[in-house]
C-alpha cells in the first residue's frame, strides 16, 4: 500500500482540483489517515469480506467516479472495480476481471535479468493519463504523531526492525546480535516491530549490555515508526514493510535480502540506500517471491552466509552521509 501512495501524488500533480479517495484493506487505514491530498478513506474489512465488497459497489456507484484505478491483481478488487460504474477504471491485465477495464497493463515481476520497481509498475497504470517520470512513496505524519516521538530523538540512534512475516526473509537475531555488539557505543538503538515481534527484539535487547537498546516493538504506531525513522543515522530492515516506511521518508537505509531478490521491485528507494545479500551465486536463490516459514534446502544460506561485518560498513558510510 505505501508503494502505491506515488499515485496519490501524482494524479493531484496533474489534475489538483479533482477529488482523490483511496480503498485500503481494514488495519492499513491509520497509515493514510489525515493524508491531506484525499478527501474520502474506504476500508475493505475482509472479515466480513462480501458484505463489504458490495457495500463499497453501492458506495462507488452513487459517487459516479469518473476514473478507478486498481492495482490489486486478485477478484476482490476486479469485481468492485468492473461493477463500480466509473467513466474509466485503469489496472493489471493479471486481475481476473480485467477484461473490464478501459486502460489494461501488463504486469510483470522481474528477475536477475530484468529490473523494475514495484512503485515504477504501479506509475505505468496511470501514464496514459500523466507522464512518464517517477515519484516517490510519501506518508504524512502528523505534527501530534511527530511529536509522541520526538522523546526519542535527543540522541543519534539507528533503527533495527530484526523480523518479518516470513522466516526466509528474516535475517537471523543472533546475526543481528552480533551486529550490536560491534556498532559503537555511543549510539542508540531503537528496536522496530509489530506486537508478535517483541519476544525477538526482547532477545536481541538482552544480548548486550555494553549499549543503549530500547525495544520498542508493538508500542509505536505506522507513521510514528515512519516518523522516528526519518531521522535514524541508519535504518536496518529486511525485505518487509520497515523497508517501505524508510522509502516514504527517504530515510538513511540498509536492507538485507535473504530468500528474496532486489529485482523482484520492492528494493529500497531513500537517498542513502543500501543493500546486502549473499555475495555469491547461490544456487537456490530466489526460492519465491515471498518467502517460505522454513529454508526449503534445510541450510538458510542466504542469511546465515552474510557477514555481519558487512551491515557494519553501511553504518560507516550512512555516518559520513548524514555529515
Amino acid at each position: 500500500m505505501i508503494l502505491a501512495t506515488p499515485l496519490i501524488e501524482k494524479l493531484h500533480k496533474f489534475y489538483p482540483g479533482v477529488q482523490l479517495d483511496f480503498l485500503v484493506k481494514k488495519g492499513n487505514e491509520q497509515l493514510l489517515q489525515g493524508h491531506p491530498l484525499l478527501k474520502t478513506l474506504y476500508i475493505l474489512d475482509k472479515k466480513r469480506k462480501y458484505r463489504s465488497i458490495w457495500q463499497l459497489i453501492k458506495a462507488f456507484r452513487k459517487q459516479k467516479y469518473d476514473l478507478i484505478v486498481n492495482l490489486h491483481r486478485f477478484g476482490s478488487s476486479g469485481i468492485i472495480t468492473a461493477l463500480s460504474g466509473a467513466k474509466n477504471t485503469a489496472g493489471f491485465d493479471k486481475n481476473p476481471f480485467s477484461f473490464t477495464y478501459t486502460y489494461k497493463i501488463k504486469h510483470f515481476i522481474g528477475d536477475k535479468q530484468n529490473y523494475r520497481h514495484e512503485v515504477g509498475r504501479n506509475l505505468e497504470v496511470i501514464k496514459a493519463f500523466t507522464d512518464g517520470s517517477f515519484v516517490m512513496p510519501k506518508l504524512y505524519p502528523t505534527a501530534e504523531e511527530e511529536q509522541s516521538v520526538a522523546q526519542y530523538k535527543n540522541t543519534k540512534y539507528i533503527t533495527i526492525s530484526p523480523c518479518s512475516v516470513w522466516f526466509t526473509k528474516q535475517f537471523p537475531s543472533e546475526k543481528w546480535m552480533q551486529l550490536v555488539k560491534l556498532l559503537p557505543k555511543d549510539i542508540t538503538i531503537y528496536l522496530l516491530g509489530a506486537p508478535s515481534d517483541n519476544q525477538v527484539c526482547e532477545q536481541i535487547k538482552n544480548s548486550d549490555k555494553e549499549h543503549t537498546i530500547i525495544n520498542l516493538a508493538g508500542k509505536l504506531p505506522l507513521k510514528q515508526s515512519c516518523a522516528l525513522i526519518h531521522d535514524a543515522v541508519l535504518n536496518y530492515v529486511n525485505d518487509s514493510g520497515p523497508l517501505h516506511l524508510a522509502s516514504a521518508s527517504n530515510a538513511p537505509v540498509c536492507a538485507v535480502f535473504c530468500s528474496t531478490i532486489p529485482e523482484f521491485g520492492f528494493g529500497p528507494l531513500s537517498s542513502f540506500s543500501k543493500i546486502v545479500q549473499v555475495d555469491y551465486n547461490l544456487y537456490c536463490r530466489p526460492c519465491g517471491l515471498h518467502g517460505y516459514k522454513k529454508c526449503p534446502e534445510g541450510h538458510f544460506k542466504c542469511a546465515n552466509d552474510i557477514d555481519v561485518k558487512r551491515l557494519l560498513s553501511v553504518f560507516e558510510e550512512a555516518k559520513l552521509f548524514k555529515q
